[in-house]
């Protein structure tokens, strides 16, 4: 049994954890932190979760308790698991950090998009991009797993074929996408209130969001080469998903891309690639731990369409996270992540 402890447990990503793996065979969460809510039961905040964790409580961290399970996830906000994660891989226990803490490789680009100095840029060299469907193998046999953001999870999931086929013109690509308002966090923000959000839908961060370097990082390490990417995030009225559309221009129109779409995941458990002319929905992955992709080559032209859809939660989250602490401990991937989609 893998002994969990999660830091900063109570917003959407860390309860969505804790639902999660309530129903993981294999794993059992011993601590879980909230400087705030220090001494309330887990149940008591999240109604939900009565009946799987009634012996749990928000505990005020402390690096020797977190340092006694064999795992331990942040979902806190970025800067955060800098301070704490160090001390935790010199005590022997796995880190997997759902935040943005260790996804950049560079530490300045770091700085310059989060707005603080980089709290232990001696970590970043060892720091693994959890995205499974690239880095499964060094997963395996990391100590520090930086859990890839939402958009960037669809986004590269959606480009991935085409850059590793060389198929791609790279200094053009595009990604619009849309995201339910849980992206913005737990926290109360005035451009998250329902009055604000509901019947109404906005691009936001055109200039450049923080997810372009993560994205842009994955997609250089995909095609081997510079890429030049537009990126537009937009917000939506939904709770939960991220709707990508991703265009490319490819010229050589004798490649089925059907084809080589479900080539490359054939042998992935969590993308699934939809038959030909689909449309894939977000309320089609709406709680579950896949990403659905479809291809289309609109008028038999040179300019492709992706559509890639997630749910930012899971598959963009905490989902991820917990097949990443599958595959970290050599267990079956698919464990306490294999349960449908919710619908309506």
């Amino acid at each position: 049994m893998v002994k969990v402890g999660i830091v900063g447990g109570t917003g959407y990503t860390g309860v969505e954890l804790l639902r999660l793996l309530a129903q993981h065979p294999q794993a059992e969460v011993v601590v879980i932190t909230s400087r705030s809510e220090a001494g309330t039961r887990v149940d008591e905040m999240y109604p939900n979760l009565r009946g799987h964790y009634d012996n749990l409580s928000f505990t005020v961290p402390d690096t020797q308790t977190l340092a006694a399970c064999d795992v331990v996830f942040f979902a806190t906000p970025h800067g955060v698991a800098h301070a704490l994660a160090g001390e935790l891989l010199a005590a022997g226990t796995k880190v997997i950090d759902l935040s943005a803490d260790f996804r950049l490789q560079d530490a300045e680009e770091w700085a310059k998009w989060y707005g603080q100095p980089h709290g232990a840029p001696e970590l970043l060299g060892e720091a693994v991009y959890g995205l499974p469907e690239v880095n499964r193998e060094q997963i395996k046999k990391a100590r520090l797993i930086a859990v890839p953001g939402c958009y960037p999870t669809a986004t590269q999931l959606g480009f991935l074929p085409l850059l590793e086929a060389g198929l791609a013109d790279t200094s053009r690509l595009i990604a619009d996408c849309k995201s339910g308002v849980s992206g913005a966090g737990r926290g109360a923000k005035v451009g998250s209130l329902f009055c604000e959000a509901g019947e109404s839908m906005m691009a936001y961060s055109v200039k450049g969001h923080r997810h372009l370097p993560e994205i842009s990082q994955g997609l250089r390490r995909a095609a081997g080469s510079d890429v030049g990417l537009t990126f537009v995030p937009h917000l939506t009225p939904m709770i939960r998903g991220i709707h990508s559309t991703l265009y490319a221009t490819v010229v050589d129109k004798s490649v089925n891309l059907q084809e080589l779409f479900e080539k490359r995941y054939a042998n992935e458990p969590f993308v699934d690639v939809m038959p030909a002319g689909s449309h894939p929905e977000t309320r089609s992955v709406r709680g579950a731990n896949v990403c659905r992709i479809a291809v289309h080559r609109p008028q038999g032209g040179d300019l492709v369409v992706v559509l890639s859809v997630i749910d930012n939660l899971v598959k963009g989250a905490s989902g991820q996270a917990v097949q990443n602490m599958n595959i970290l401990f050599g267990l079956d991937e698919r464990l306490g992540l294999s349960h449908a989609a919710l619908l309506p």
